[in-house]
């Protein structure tokens, strides 16, 4: 059974930014399935994998070696709050997937994480200054609960798809169901359209 940490409630605005049926949060909510992980930085990896092998891959330092972006944006939760502008630091996903050979059938990908949670989202959503793995946050390390030391951040769908504890990113030809997906929540999750759950 997943365990599902509690988010706290804000006030309602009217913004532009702000998707329809979300509300602004001034704090960020930790929302978890499952315990927090915590990783050995001497051991982590990133990987990019396909067809059942291991195409690229990085250590903690060399993945903090890569061109970096500072990144301002707007992150919104399928349980309805939004925060506006919010930062971080984090390798583009383009500069990773620049390291491997992308069949053309290959247009999807599925995020697996510490913890074994999965989430789906199409290649093309991780390409294109879309996508990042990001460490930072506010200025600072990303701390665990926030998904540290890495998190997949893809902040124009929900943020369940910017999945915490990322290790790897396997590509294929076909859209897998993640974690959340499985149990019900829409496969793609454009928050502009609020898909939220199956059928919307």
């Amino acid at each position: 059974m997943a365990i599902v940490s509690r988010g706290f409630r804000g006030k309602r605005a009217s913004d532009p930014r702000l998707p329809p049926g979300q509300y602004l949060e001034g704090g960020f909510p930790v929302l978890s399935a499952g315990p927090t992980p915590r990783a050995d930085l001497g051991t982590w990896t990133f990987s990019i994998t396909g067809s059942g092998t291991t195409r690229a891959s990085w250590t903690w330092a060399e993945l903090r070696a890569l061109p970096a972006d500072d990144i301002v944006k707007d992150i919104h939760c399928v349980t309805k709050w939004t925060k506006l502008d919010s930062s971080w630091r984090g390798v583009s996903l383009d500069t990773l997937l620049e390291a491997v050979e992308i069949a053309p059938e290959e247009q999807f990908a599925l995020a697996h994480c510490d913890g074994g949670y999965t989430t789906n989202v199409p290649l093309a959503d991780l390409r294109g200054g879309k996508a990042w793995i990001a460490y930072g946050y506010d200025g600072a390390p990303l701390r665990p609960e926030h998904g540290g030391p890495a998190r997949l951040l893809i902040p124009h769908l929900y943020f369940w798809k910017s999945a915490k504890w990322v290790r790897s990113i396997d590509l294929g030809p076909s859209d897998t169901y993640g974690f959340w997906e499985k149990l019900g929540y829409h496969a793609y999750g454009d928050p502009w359209k609020e898909q939220r759950y199956w059928g919307d």
